[in-house]
């Protein structure tokens, strides 16, 4: 089994950016894939980026790049150009059998979130 947990989330201004971390853990951790999705109120939840198919949601595609950091066993979520539509819950997710951001909002293994607030 994996757990993630997430962090670095906060409020900007619109235009700026910030670095989502969020630090796996587990024996079989690699054998997952992992991506990003995003919940804002009201609104069902969306998958963002997923580091395995290197894809990203229309929405953020240009602006946010995912990569990881194997070393220390941590997926980033890099956001630049924030705007106040990117205000969310952001989740760090993993699945067996999931993989591509298409997917990820389905995923098994949820992290406990962090909140990005945009004005």
């Amino acid at each position: 089994q994996v757990q993630q947990v997430e962090s670095g989330g906060g409020s900007v201004q619109a235009g700026g950016s910030l670095r989502l971390s969020c630090a796996v853990s587990g024996s079989t951790s690699s054998r997952y894939c992992m991506g990003w999705a995003r919940q804002a109120p009201g609104k069902e939840r969306e998958g963002v980026a997923a580091i395995d198919s290197d894809g990203y949601a229309d929405s953020v595609k240009g602006r946010f790049t995912i990569y990881k950091d194997r070393a220390k066993n941590t997926l980033y979520l890099q956001m630049n150009s924030l705007k106040p539509e990117d205000t969310a819950m952001y989740y760090c997710a993993a699945d067996p059998f999931l993989c591509g951001y298409q997917h990820i909002q389905r995923a098994a293994y949820w992290g406990q979130g962090t909140q990005v607030t945009v004005s």
